[in-house]
């Protein structure tokens, strides 16, 4: 792995491990008020929400990247290896092709967001940027995918069977 992608994936590691502290802190302080003090925190749920959407679309460009989506392998162990290193960059252009087309839909859905002023309930926090930042995860991730079709990298080898 170059240094760039290891200084990346530390720094997105780091910062999804302190997304994920902070909406445990949030969830013990919410149940802690709620039940001992009879006093929720307001618009806990929303900060949540919203927490949770940016740590699961900020994952999904580093799983795609390490590979680590799940597959299943039925025909990688019928393969010849050069047939499996095609089928691999067919799936990364499938995929990357997808995710473009995601993108695209997700972003023109922000601009309906945007356009309408769209707020969370309780908080009025605005939820387009929130969607914009989707549609970039998404659009990130196919563009590992395209980059994953000139160099594959180490992905899914065959098992040898017992």
């Amino acid at each position: 792995m170059k240094a760039w992608e290891t200084i990346a994936d530390a720094v997105l590691g780091i910062a999804a491990s302190a997304i994920l502290f902070a909406m445990m802190l949030l969830t013990f302080v919410d149940v802690v008020a709620r039940y001992v003090f009879n006093f929720p925190l307001r618009g806990a749920f929303e900060i949540t929400e919203l927490m949770l959407l940016v740590l699961i679309f900020a994952g999904l460009p580093l799983v795609s990247h390490a590979d680590e989506h799940v597959s299943m392998d039925f025909i990688d162990r019928l393969l010849p290896p050069r047939a499996l290193a095609m089928l691999l960059r067919a799936v990364h252009v499938l995929v990357a092709a997808v995710m473009f087309f995601l993108a695209w839909q997700v972003s023109i859905k922000a601009g309906r967001l945007a356009g309408y002023g769209d707020t969370t309930d309780v908080l009025k926090i605005l939820v387009s940027p929130f969607i914009y930042f989707m549609a970039a995860m998404i659009a990130l991730t196919g563009i590992v995918h395209v980059f994953k079709v000139f160099v594959p990298g180490t992905g899914r080898a065959p098992q040898p069977t017992a």
